[in-house]
């Protein structure tokens, strides 16, 4: 997967999640949660993007390193909503699924860009 590609998939998931949010019940805990996730997700797309305009090596990986902390942050809340009976499991497993694989990648990228041979 390239970059171009990479970039699209996180804004994808970014607007995957906006919907996400606005589906959400009106209570105060699903907006505080759902807020947090919105946040996480739109700064993994804005991250990524950044990381592509990146100047040196070390800047690459302290945007990716972002990436993988705020798409860590997703799963984490998405499991909150699902934990506390907001929303089900079973409606949160593609988009956890998704945040999952988008954190494998970005991790791997910095792995990768990060070793003394690359």
């Amino acid at each position: 997967m390239n970059a171009q590609e990479l970039r699209d998939r996180t804004k994808n998931f970014a607007l995957r999640i906006i919907r996400l949010f606005k589906a959400l019940p009106k209570n105060v805990e699903s907006q505080v949660i759902g807020k947090q996730l919105l946040r996480s997700a739109l700064s993994v797309a804005a991250n990524y993007r950044a990381a592509c305009r990146a100047r040196s090596r070390r800047e690459f990986i302290s945007k990716i390193s972002i990436v993988v902390e705020e798409a860590d942050e997703v799963l984490c809340w998405l499991e909150m909503l699902s934990d506390a009976g907001i929303v089900t499991e079973k409606r949160l497993q593609n988009i956890s699924t998704e945040a999952l694989e988008i954190l494998k990648i970005m991790a791997s990228s910095r792995k990768t860009t990060a070793s003394p041979n690359h």
